[in-house]
């Protein structure tokens, strides 16, 4: 059951209309890292969750706070298109450069959603689910909670300085922090699971049925040797099982790919002779 409270988490005004700003802001509301799909993301990882209830409660808490987050952008997205396009369209017809900044409007705002904020990303790309990735194994699932707050947290640090509005900073400063709180949780959740089960996912399946002669070997796939130096090329391996080996010249053992022709109702192209 979710309640609204009717106040947004965090109090943030624009100090003047900027319809070409609220078309850049769409991306951290709709986009693949927005906060729509870090919304979804966690909160059907906290319903479908099986394993401790701390961590469906933990993912619950964190996903009902990003709700809060989509409802703070998409208030700032509808504040920012206040009195446009009007007020911009009378000025367009005395300032050329006020035109030039109007052609980088997003007209849906203003046609079909009464200038207010659509789950679409800043080029009108609808949101979708495929965003979202809930797979049941925790480990997994808060690898992929890490990189969506890494990359939303990296794009709202972009758009942070794509304007000078203090009111749009200062809302955009609040969600960095929370980002920055974000990263280190799924951080500590991670390195929490592995201390439980080991770093490799899944943990379940019995390693013994693996390919083991290449299991631990980083193999030189492009001209250059600059990746020998690397902690993946050399060392233990981080699960504690063996040692990274540098392959320089790897070669192929596999079979080499000859198909058989297709029977005739296929009607591919015949073996010529």
């Amino acid at each position: 059951m979710f309640f609204h409270v009717k106040e947004t988490q965090y109090r943030a005004k624009p100090s003047k209309p900027d319809p070409v700003y609220a078309k850049k802001l769409q991306e951290v509301l709709g986009g693949q890292f927005g906060e729509i799909s870090v919304m979804m993301q966690y909160l059907f990882q906290g319903w479908n969750c099986r394993a401790e209830q701390k961590y469906r409660d933990m993912l619950l808490d964190i996903g009902t706070e990003e709700i809060s987050h989509v409802e703070m952008l998409a208030t700032m997205i509808a504040q920012l298109l206040d009195k446009a396009p009007v007020e911009e369209q009378e000025q367009a017809t005395k300032d050329p450069i006020i035109a030039s900044v109007m052609g980088g409007m997003n007209p849906q705002h203003a046609i079909v959603n009464g200038l207010g904020a659509s789950p679409n990303d800043s080029v009108g790309y609808p949101w979708n689910a495929r965003y979202t990735i809930a797979s049941g194994n925790l480990l997994a699932d808060f690898r992929a909670n890490l990189n969506a707050e890494s990359q939303g947290r990296l794009q709202v640090v972009r758009l942070y300085e794509m304007t000078d509005d203090p009111g749009v900073r200062d809302m955009l400063s609040f969600l960095i922090a929370r980002d920055t709180m974000h990263q280190n949780q799924w951080i500590a959740a991670i390195a929490e699971l592995e201390e439980k089960e080991g770093v490799i996912v899944p943990s379940t399946f019995n390693r013994e049925y693996e390919l083991t002669d290449v299991a631990n070997k980083f193999m030189s796939c492009s001209e250059g040797t600059e990746s020998k130096s690397g902690r993946w090329a050399s060392g233990p391996t981080p699960d504690g099982k063996s040692q990274f080996d540098y392959v320089a010249n790897p070669v192929a053992t596999g079979q080499a790919p000859m198909l058989q022709p297709a029977p005739g109702y296929i009607h591919g192209t015949p073996p010529f002779k």
